[in-house]
């Protein structure tokens, strides 16, 4: 018989003796197929538990809620029963399934058409004031963005398209590696041979150019749902297209992810120790005497 998530879980400390049952990431894998899942599951109506702390057979009540924002409740068993393992387009959501909450045919109305806005009165055409030259700061041409077609394969350069980085550990590791190497972090993508996501281009969170190593830090996110399963095929994928063009990766990753390459590093989380032995593997991922060439002097 299942039960609520607060009785479900004070049984199993009960039964097990320990304050956290299941500790995140236990079942991860577990739950690693089922992508559209984990993005229904509600950790703050669930007791703040991780989908990755259930078990798949548990007999428990959980919180979910689908695309569009109805909350249902339902047993992990019901949810991995149910037809289609990616769980597109709000599926088995109870409210937008409910025959009589659509009119007859199973579609909504198209709303009707908004009448036609009058014609503007004709304008005369205004007087265009010519434009000062732009002041263009020092040090501005290091960040002149270019497009992948333009660029040697292999190359690293500044795109226009790469996402901004959000992290602050990102920022802390940048100015560590600066501390320590004489090197240009102002790249931040790099040309490759095959097509990634239909673009040319991969985006690490850090790009050395000069040792031609890309960094990766990789956490399971808040959800638990960060670099597994298919996702963790996604970073295989880009680590092979960037070695395919000269380059290492170097991956610091959060416990319970595991190493994907020969240089990854495991750590039990973000912090300046592991920040200081990321740095350090950057010069195991090339010879040591290269990487000297670019060491600060203390």
């Amino acid at each position: 018989m299942p039960e609520s998530v607060e009785q479900w879980w004070a049984r199993r400390q009960w039964t097990t003796g320990r304050e956290v049952p299941y500790p995140i990431g236990r079942y991860r894998d577990a739950w690693a197929p089922f992508a559209m899942l984990v993005e229904q599951f509600r950790p703050d109506r669930n007791r703040d538990l991780l989908l990755s702390q259930v078990p798949p057979a548990a007999e428990v009540w959980l919180v979910w809620m689908c695309a569009i924002g109805h909350e249902f409740v339902s047993t992990p068993a019901e949810q991995r029963r149910r037809p289609g393992r990616s769980r597109s387009n709000r599926s088995w959501c109870p409210v937008c399934s409910v025959a009589g909450a659509l009119p007859s045919g199973g579609k909504w109305p198209r709303p009707a058409a908004a009448p036609a806005p009058p014609e503007p009165a004709a304008l005369p055409a205004p007087r265009l004031a010519r434009r000062r030259p732009r002041h263009v700061p020092a040090g501005a041409a290091a960040l002149t963005t270019v497009r992948a077609a333009d660029v040697a394969v292999g190359r690293a350069f500044r795109s226009a398209i790469a996402p901004r980085a959000t992290s602050a550990t990102e920022g802390a590791v940048r100015a560590a590696i600066e501390a320590r190497l004489a090197v240009d972090l102002t790249p931040n993508a790099v040309r490759i041979r095959t097509p990634f996501f239909e673009r040319l281009e991969v985006w690490p969170d850090i790009v050395i150019p000069e040792l031609a190593v890309a960094i990766e830090l990789d956490t399971i996110g808040r959800n638990a749902d960060e670099h597994i399963g298919r996702r963790e095929a996604v970073d295989r994928r880009k680590d092979r297209l960037l070695r395919e063009v000269g380059w290492e990766v170097v991956r610091l990753r959060v416990r319970p992810l595991r190493p994907l390459g020969p240089f990854d590093l495991v750590v039990p989380g973000m912090s300046q120790r592991a920040i200081d032995a990321l740095v350090e593997r950057v010069g195991e991922a090339r010879s040591p005497l290269f990487v000297d060439a670019y060491r600060r002097q203390a």
